[in-house]
């Protein structure tokens, strides 16, 4: 039972859940009574229990797509944040040079006629007092001068680049944030889609199964049956149909990975989610794409839905949160949530937002 129900809720169980659906079995009076008392959640019905889950499959497509960009952010975050540690790194090596090279400046007047007060300054550990006394470096010989100002220049060169990687920091700090968010969101909505469809019983389950395998065209395959990627489709004119060789070939790519399970945030090479199938399917030729759906739609040029060709992406939602690979004829390969794999489907089983040629 929930935690939020109160403690004598909470003791219904064993014995008396078994006695209490007897009770409700025995006769209507008892049921009507139970379900007064908010003790059980009324039974769905397999249609009912069918339309919560595809409900909860499309909010974890929505996040499943944040989940993606915060990732690709984090990811590029992580890369700007080592790039200025690196830059850094090297503009302390080029400082440390500089202030030897001082040091031995210093030596040399010492031994001659005491150490110059900008020469002490450039060779301080505070930053700060050397900044703060600059004018005491115009003092020094023109050699000195130069020498002690390019110290000067490296140091302010450091503390912006320090100052740029702790801003990136703490943008990367945000980020994995987002994506601990995001990935929480995603298994939440799989979990309740799980837990409503083992209520159901097999057959139930079966039934669910077919209706949604019969949604698709002919020539998928389950994702758990031996051999099931024997007997596929074959790309056809799907490929010739294509308006570039590249577009070709991330058909002819995508209908070689039907039957691929469905994973959220994979992009293969065995299994997928949505905007991962389409982003490997040009990957493989040479075609980069962004991550996410809501980029990947302006990733090209926009075409109607009377303008397809196989090869185009398809994007369906207001919040342009799936997308498939045409391929002709009004279908698409796509890959459509946990509960089926990669396969072939009608571009209408959903509602259509957009396409986009990116090839």
């Amino acid at each position: 039972m929930a935690a939020h129900r109160k403690s004598r809720q909470r003791s219904l169980g064993g014995h008396t859940v078994r006695t209490a659906a007897t009770l409700a079995l025995a006769g209507a009076a008892t049921a009507t009574a139970f379900d007064g008392t908010g003790h059980a959640e009324p039974a769905l019905t397999p249609a009912q229990v069918k339309a919560k889950v595809d409900k909860l499959y499309q909010e974890a497509e929505v996040a499943t797509e944040k989940y993606n960009g915060a990732k690709e952010r984090a990811h590029q975050a992580e890369q700007r944040l080592e790039s200025l540690r690196d830059e850094a790194a090297r503009k302390e090596e080029r400082l440390n040079s500089a202030r030897e090279a001082l040091g031995s400046m210093a030596a040399a007047q010492y031994r001659s006629a005491g150490l110059d007060p900008a020469v002490q300054l450039a060779l301080s550990d505070d930053p700060d007092q050397y900044l703060d006394g600059v004018a005491l470096a115009e003092r020094a010989g023109d050699r000195q001068s130069a020498a002690v100002a390019g110290v000067r220049k490296q140091l302010r060169e450091i503390e912006q680049v320090r100052g740029a990687a702790r801003v990136e920091l703490s943008a990367l700090k945000t980020r994995r944030g987002e994506l601990q968010q995001q990935k929480k969101t995603v298994t939440d909505k799989l979990d309740a889609a799980r837990r409503l469809l083992s209520r159901l019983t097999a057959r139930e389950r079966a039934r669910i199964a077919a209706d949604t395998a019969a949604s698709g065209a002919s020539g998928r395959a389950s994702r758990t049956a031996p051999g099931a990627r024997t007997g596929l489709a074959a790309p056809g004119s799907a490929t010739a149909q294509a308006p570039t060789s590249r577009a070709a070939a991330a058909v002819a790519y995508a209908y070689s990975k039907l039957g691929s399970p469905y994973v959220w945030g994979a992009t293969g090479p065995n299994a997928f989610d949505c905007s991962g199938l389409v982003l490997a399917a040009y990957r493989s030729a040479g075609v980069s794409l962004p991550r996410t759906t809501y980029a990947q739609i302006d990733a090209g040029r926009r075409v109607s839905r009377s303008e397809l060709r196989p090869g185009d992406l398809v994007f369906f939602y207001s919040g342009i949160s799936h997308v498939g690979l045409y391929v002709g004829n009004g279908r698409m390969i796509h890959a459509p949530n946990p509960s089926a794999p990669v396969r072939i489907a009608p571009i209408d089983e959903m509602p259509f937002a957009g396409a986009t040629r990116v090839a």
